[in-house]
């Protein structure tokens, strides 16, 4: 099959996380880009035509939350710095642990998205096994890398990404114990796009600095994340072997799912961004900050409330088509998109540029649903090729060391942002 039959549908994945992801910089951390991940994950149903997917949505958007999510306790902000050195081994490094952060938010993310849609009554995925081994090798991996070698990437912050790195090594290991090599194939793209989008998007914003161009560059490197790894995540299932009818999911398993997704996720959020302290403390150059913090504080209670509710008489049905994966869709990435706005201070009259541009990219999103592009015939293939994946990483690493090159060519001295001294 050729890819451009599948590039309306990548195209809609890669933008819904894109713009999923760019909003999760005004949060930050494990809840925001969980909310993410399910936006995204709903987005990969919606588009995918099959009629048996429909019925696992939540469990799928679940999957992708906890997947993409479980990254968000990486911390990158020294790493995004190196990118901005005045040398090419520094330069470098930070391009190429971006690389690596970005990466494992997609293995994670797209592994257990492989791994929902290829559990079947027949070939369960064993998911008290598979967590306990993630688990255990997240532990492994941390004390090893970090205690023991000593190898630190980002001193003296948290050096999470070895439990995120341990875990997903235990996932692939698990996957290719049971032969679920779509699955892996998932994780592979998801990896490779989720690390191509935050290295190239590091880049980006060394250019756009230097440049002075007058918008948030650190949110175009985190669309760009998101557009990358939407893409592999979305190319890997489009052209991977799936099961011809999955089960539907019992009705407790997508309560269950929907109350973490659209209940404890959200409120997490609102918890930690979005209370009247958080606001009020956020927005303190703003006049007349107590009734803004008020103002806002409240309507995103209602908006919550509104989207728990509509969701809950939604998930009603015994059965589900893609008009209510659409609903679902757009009701959890427009919720999310006016947190955005009331956390930046629109009940102030503060609005942003970048804000707009999500709104734009949710009606380009509509209009492609509705342009009639879409086409359901897919490649299945379930081949691991490892020469083939190797040379993807190989290729990657030496474009990376290419964009360090012109990164360290466009400025001079920023400051220090070396990770190894170089005098």
């Amino acid at each position: 099959m050729k890819t451009s039959k599948i590039g309306v549908q990548v195209l809609i994945v890669a933008m819904s996380l894109a713009t999923a992801w760019a909003i999760r910089g005004q949060f930050g951390h494990e809840q925001g880009a969980a909310w993410a991940g399910a936006i995204g994950g709903l987005a990969l149903v919606l588009v995918s035509g099959r009629k048996d997917w429909y019925n696992k949505m939540m469990l799928v958007a679940l999957a992708s939350a906890v997947g993409w999510g479980a990254g968000g306790m990486i911390s990158y902000g020294k790493v995004v710095g190196y990118g901005f050195a005045d040398n090419f081994v520094n330069a470098y490094y930070g391009l190429g642990m971006l690389f690596v952060i970005g990466g494992l938010f997609g293995l994670l993310g797209g592994g257990l998205v492989g791994l929902t849609l290829d559990s079947t009554k027949e070939n369960r995925v064993r998911w008290g096994a598979l967590l306990s081994e993630m688990t255990a090798g997240g532990i492994i991996g941390y004390y090893f890398l970090i205690e023991q070698i000593g190898f630190k990437m980002t001193p003296p912050r948290s050096e999470a990404w070895a439990v995120c790195l341990g875990a997903g090594l235990a996932m692939l290991w698990y996957m290719a114990r049971e032969k679920r090599n779509s699955a892996i194939r998932v994780a592979f793209y998801a990896m490779l796009g989720g690390g191509i989008g935050f290295s190239f998007g590091n880049f980006l914003h060394v250019l756009g600095n230097v440049w002075q161009i007058p918008f948030n560059m650190w949110n175009v490197m985190e669309y760009c994340i998101g557009f990358c790894g939407g893409s592999g995540m979305a190319y890997g299932v489009y052209t991977s072997k799936w099961p011809k009818e999955i089960p539907r999911a019992a009705k407790w398993e997508n309560w269950s799912a929907l109350l973490i997704v659209a209940l404890f996720i959200p409120l997490i959020v609102y918890r930690e961004s979005l209370t009247y302290a958080h606001i009020a403390r956020r927005l303190e150059n703003l006049p007349n900050i107590e009734s803004v913090a008020s103002t806002s504080t409240i309507m995103v209670v209602l908006v919550l409330l509104a989207m728990i509710i509509t969701l809950s008489l939604r998930f009603k049905k015994d059965q589900f088509s893609q008009k209510d994966v659409l609903y679902t869709f757009f009701t959890m990435l427009i919720a999310y998109t006016f947190m955005s706005y009331a956390v930046t201070g629109i009940f102030g009259g503060e609005m942003h540029l970048n804000h707009h541009l999500y709104v734009l990219n949710i009606i380009l999103i509509f209009a492609l649903l509705r342009s009639g592009t879409l086409q359901y015939t897919y490649t299945e293939m379930d081949k691991i090729v490892l020469k083939k994946w190797l040379l993807h990483l190989i290729l990657v690493l030496g474009v990376l060391a290419i964009l360090a090159v012109i990164a360290i060519s466009v400025h001079g001295d920023l400051g220090d942002r070396d990770r190894f001294p170089m005098n």
